[in-house]
């Protein structure tokens, strides 16, 4: 009997013993993965259009979390070392350059579907990312967020930064029984260090709903200038739709009492369904460069793309140069996510040297980085053609390019 039992507790011990040396491999296996990632050389990839350039790898990930954000580390509480708290992607990040550092603050989305902002910092802003050791504590307005998502972030000329993201809520409106109505306002916070944040009221517009806002960052007439999209329902712009702009006495309690529609929807465009504005606009010798997002709808659901235009330096909501068609759309892997085929940018950095970093992210998964500079910049939408919206008008136009080119490459003995 005494036999028996010794037995038993060896074959506990070995089974414990086991047990805990598979605990340490995979803990182990988990830490150099993370590593692996996080310290990966990201290169531009060779081959492109000659207005960016895209790089070979995202630069954040589901992958880039902490460990130690999604696991108990303990083996007492955890010996199988189970992922507890799952993050299912990262996507549309604001950025932002301080101290010759690239830091974004990106959507984290859990398994639960709730989305919260995190801010990663890098030196080169191509790899290298690593994100801070606790997510963003966002403050709460007296009207609890269900979820908060996509911010945007501006270095204003007041001295703040200030981020201007999106807040929902449930429509409580909806019929009863509807679990899936739901309110989109913008929310404000502001900060000095992105660690500590000062919730301020929601903007209040004439609008039902708003997404997509962005602060400009300088004073327009003393007045605080904001690019909104003005929507009728949470998810179709309906009567609205288009970007606006209007101007707010103050950030504390912002308000638009007018919105001016700066670029609105056309039918059969890449902006045919919605389009919003994407990060802060940047000011040049030339004017305003914008970054904006078009939707479309197709067979196999919306396709978003990211666009660009030129507006005038003192009067900002007047639109200079509407170059034709997308400036980049998902391709390849992109195209793959959670949700395809779409483009999302919300933050871009132009340094003191002229580059130009632009963050997307591609079918609300991950973050991807893209270079360019000012000057290709203005290049493209000064002198890429806008869309002339008609058929007939776009063969004309596309042939008296092939018939300058021929002349000029019969002129240089050219031969393909």
């Amino acid at each position: 009997m005494l036999n028996i039992t010794m037995m038993k507790h060896n074959q506990a011990e070995r089974k414990k013993e086991m047990d805990r040396q598979n605990y340490d491999r995979r803990r182990k296996m988990l830490l150099e993965d993370y590593n692996y990632i996080v310290n990966r050389r990201n290169e531009a990839v060779e081959k492109d259009n000659g207005v960016f350039k895209r790089f070979c790898y995202p630069v954040l990930t589901s992958e880039h979390i902490p460990v130690f954000w999604k696991y108990d580390l303990k083996y007492e509480s955890n010996p199988f070392l189970m992922e507890r708290l799952g993050v299912n992607c990262v996507f549309n990040p604001g950025a932002i350059e301080l101290d010759h550092k690239i830091y974004l603050v990106a959507r984290v989305e859990g398994y639960d579907r709730k989305s919260f902002f995190a801010v990663a910092e890098s030196e080169s802003g191509a790899d290298g990312f690593r994100f801070h050791d606790y997510p963003v504590s966002m403050p709460e307005t007296d009207n609890p967020d269900t979820n908060v998502y996509d911010m945007r972030l501006t270095k204003h000329e007041d001295g703040w930064i200030y981020g201007l993201f999106c807040t929902e809520r449930k429509d409580m409106t909806a019929p009863k029984g509807d679990l899936s109505s739901a309110v989109a306002a913008c929310g404000i916070a502001r900060t000095k260090d992105l660690i500590s944040w000062e919730r301020l009221d929601d903007l209040i517009t004439p609008s039902l709903q708003q997404r997509n806002v962005v602060l400009h960052p300088e004073f327009v007439n003393g007045k605080y200038g904001l690019y909104t999209r003005p929507q009728d329902g949470f998810i179709d712009a309906g009567s609205g739709g288009g970007i606006g702009f209007g101007l707010s006495d103050s950030m504390e309690h912002a308000k638009i009492d007018r919105e001016l529609i700066v670029d609105d929807r056309q039918y059969h465009t890449i902006k045919e369904v919605k389009n919003g504005l994407g990060p802060t606009p940047i000011k040049t010798d030339k004017g305003w460069l914008h970054i904006a997002h078009g939707v479309r709808n197709t067979a196999a659901g919306l396709r978003y793309v990211l666009y660009a235009f030129l507006s005038d330096l003192k009067e900002p909501w007047k639109v200079t140069h509407r170059p034709g068609g997308f400036f980049m759309a998902p391709q390849g892997e992109e195209r793959i996510g959670d949700v395809s085929n779409v483009l999302f940018c919300n933050g871009m950095v132009a340094r003191e040297n002229g580059e130009v970093f632009l963050y997307y992210a591609s079918s609300d998964t991950r973050c991807h980085v893209a270079s360019t500079t000012v000057e290709k910049l203005l290049d493209y939408v000064i002198n890429t053609p806008s869309d002339p919206l008609f058929t007939h008008a776009c063969v004309e136009q596309r042939s008296e390019l092939i018939k300058s080119n021929l002349a000029f490459m019969e002129k240089e003995k050219i031969v393909i």
